[in-house]
């Protein structure tokens, strides 16, 4: 199983966290927000979804032994992100 979903970073750390495919099994490179039923939930590009994960901060702060602004977060993704299967080019 990768280690984060491979279009909004969530790192999947359980079964449940992973999305799914049409035919109901479990899609191992996305989570349950981004792949439901085979099909991307959000429409959006690679910087819509950054602007969407900014919003989680907080949760992600709950693990980071320094807590990062928004704006250090949405830099750090700008970084990460072109790295993503969904993402790439």
């Amino acid at each position: 199983m990768p280690q984060f979903c491979q279009s909004c970073g969530m790192p999947l750390t359980r079964i449940e966290d992973c999305g799914t495919n049409e035919d109901g099994s479990t899609n191992f490179d996305y989570c349950q927000y981004c792949y439901k039923d085979g099909k991307f939930v959000q429409d959006c590009n690679m910087d819509e979804m950054i602007e969407h994960c900014t919003q989680f901060i907080d949760e992600v702060n709950k693990n980071m032994p320094k807590p990062m602004t928004k704006e250090e977060y949405k830099q750090m993704m700008q970084g990460f992100f072109p790295m993503l299967k969904r993402w790439r080019k």
